[in-house]
């Protein structure tokens, strides 16, 4: 990469091992896909999709799924240089399960850790951090250490400069329990501008599941803009002067683990782009939803155009439906 990075994301990365035989357990499947993995690895991919210049900070094994991180990240436009080579953990994996509509089982193989959790204070390129157009880190950072020191020496650089993205994605599989999230979530909300997550995500930042309540907490705890997803009610996103809602995007669902992912590159370059807030999430909301109806992650990243089209197609739709009901009433 030529420039420096636009978008700086920090956290997990590895290999995702999918099913190529949808619809089935593990124990009977018989061939699998290997992808790029790991959420904010996906959200710099994304971003890089539409165009931005994007780095990602996380570390790998010296193994060959190591190089194969490396490799695909710059494959996919995404600079590796701040990835961080360990030589005592392997690079993860993970396989899920995919069951259209919803039902998308993850199994995890990090155990006892891995090297995006070994990444320590002094990995890290804090004038890079702090000259970002935007940093994105998840939650699942701060699970464990030294990924959490690391998360909060780049978040001090950042003091609260305007973009610093908090993904709430929270898994309870790394952690204790959520009253131990919580309390690392909000101590990294005092640092971050955007805030995003679903409504259990919300429940363990802020202790709301309402979508109204738990933006407004959000607020409360200085972030500038809260978005809340919700599920087929589609996405809330408010500021302290603006709401805004947008449905969702209509899709036929194959595997809905990286919709969130895609989501979140295109939220960032929307940020980045300046469009106002609806704008943003109706093009988040569509990104998601391509990938959604895509079997992998990574590599299923749409184009700007692609969501120009798909969102035409919706607006051309619900322009003919608009025009029949006039036609009937009339």
């Amino acid at each position: 990469m030529s420039q420096a990075p636009e978008i700086i994301a920090i956290g997990r990365s590895g290999v995702d091992i999918y099913p190529l035989q949808v619809g089935r357990g593990l124990e009977d499947v018989e061939t699998f896909g290997k992808f790029l993995g790991g959420s904010p690895c996906n959200v710099t991919v994304a971003a890089a999709r539409l165009g931005r210049n994007a780095a990602l900070i996380s570390g790998v094994g010296a193994d060959p799924f190591g190089r194969y991180v490396r490799r695909e990240l710059s494959r996919l436009g995404v600079s590796d240089a701040m990835l961080v080579e360990n030589n005592e953990y392997a690079t993860p994996v993970t396989f899920c399960e995919i069951f259209p509509p919803d039902d998308f089982p993850l199994y995890f193989y990090r155990k006892p850790t891995v090297p995006d959790m070994q990444i320590r204070p002094e990995h890290l390129d804090l004038e890079a951090i702090a000259a970002a157009d935007l940093f994105w880190y998840t939650v699942t950072g701060l699970s464990e250490e030294p990924s959490r020191s690391a998360h909060f020496a780049a978040l001090e650089a950042r003091a609260r400069k305007h973009f610093t993205v908090a993904d709430l994605d929270y898994r309870p599989m790394f952690w204790q329990d959520p009253a131990e999230a919580r309390a690392q979530v909000q101590k990294s909300l005092q640092y971050a501008t955007v805030a995003v997550g679903n409504k259990e995500e919300c429940e363990v930042a802020v202790g709301e599941t309402d979508p109204e309540r738990a933006a407004d907490a959000l607020l409360e705890l200085g972030v500038q803009i809260a978005i809340v997803k919700q599920g087929p009610k589609g996405v809330l996103g408010k500021t302290r002067t603006e709401r805004v809602e947008v449905p969702p995007t209509p899709v036929d669902v194959v595997n809905g683990l990286g919709a969130g992912d895609s989501f979140g590159g295109s939220l960032a370059h929307g940020l980045l782009a300046g469009w106002d807030l609806k704008t943003i999430l109706e093009r988040a909301n569509a990104a998601g939803a391509i990938v959604a109806g895509r079997l992998e992650c990574s590599t299923a990243m749409p184009t700007s155009a692609e969501i120009d089209d798909l969102i035409a197609g919706r607006n051309t739709a619900r322009d003919s439906d608009k025009n029949l009901t006039a036609g009937a009433s009339a």
